[in-house]
């Protein structure tokens, strides 16, 4: 009796190619909606503390700010944040004051520059 080579067949090859590519299959979905998941939270946190600023500019100042750099320059923020989803800190919308505001000044709102729908089927910019 000979000896049988050592080795895998092509058929256990693909079998376990097969088995791979399955598991991949499954994780690369869950991989992806968590990674969306994670930066639409990271920009929940960045309008959040942003907006928090803004009041604290204004509870201190009785104005509104002029724009977020401003709010950076005088140490609200410490500087502006990146938008997450579109991966630049120059994209945000800024929002002026109602025509009515009893206060002066630019900076009323922070919006995302983003397009496309959250996973709640709301637009970014309307967040």
């Amino acid at each position: 009796m000979g000896t049988r080579p050592r080795g895998f067949t092509l058929i256990e090859l693909l079998v376990v190619m097969a088995i791979v590519a399955l598991l991949a299959s499954i994780a690369a979905p869950r991989y992806f909606g968590g990674l969306q998941k994670s930066k639409e939270a990271a920009l929940r946190t960045s309008l959040n503390t942003m907006r928090d600023a803004i009041d604290h500019y204004v509870a201190d100042k009785n104005k509104y700010p002029d724009s977020l750099l401003q709010l950076a320059e005088e140490h609200y923020i410490r500087e502006i944040p990146e938008d997450p989803l579109v991966g630049k800190s120059d994209q945000w919308v800024e929002v002026p004051p109602p025509p009515d505001a009893q206060v002066s000044g630019n900076l009323y709102d922070v919006r995302s520059g983003a397009a496309g729908r959250a996973s709640d089927g709301r637009l970014f910019s309307d967040w």
